[in-house]
């Protein structure tokens, strides 16, 4: 089976509750989040948690996964701005089989707390 890498930037609770998965999935969406969307470069990940995650919530992570690649192909890659920010758009009722599809554990690559707030 082959593999797509993906990333998807979170704040602190959506981290913790995707270490109490055991590493191992992603938490069901809200009612007001019809799309969880991984992103598919790090480096539109950083921004995000960066610049959105640490400005919400204090903190921001990317995290790294593998999902079975043929099964992702499934789901629209959407452009949101700039060719760097590309999403995969998979509906939140398929959340579920999404993350049976993810091989291996999700990782955290990048930590961003806030600094020196209101310095």
């Amino acid at each position: 089976m082959s593999t797509i890498t993906l990333y998807r930037p979170v704040g602190p609770q959506e981290l913790a509750l995707i270490e109490d998965s055991g590493w191992r999935a992603f938490p069901p969406r809200l009612p007001q989040q019809p799309i969880f969307y991984p992103v598919t470069n790090e480096d539109y990940a950083i921004r995000i948690a960066r610049d959105w995650n640490v400005k919400e919530s204090g903190a921001g992570f990317v995290t790294r996964f593998e999902v079975d690649a043929e099964y992702a192909a499934r789901f629209p890659k959407k452009i949101v701005g700039s060719r760097i920010h590309e999403e995969l758009w998979v509906p939140a009722d398929e959340l579920a089989e999404f993350n049976a599809r993810i091989v291996g554990k999700i990782k955290v690559t990048h930590t961003f707390p806030e600094t020196n707030p209101g310095a």
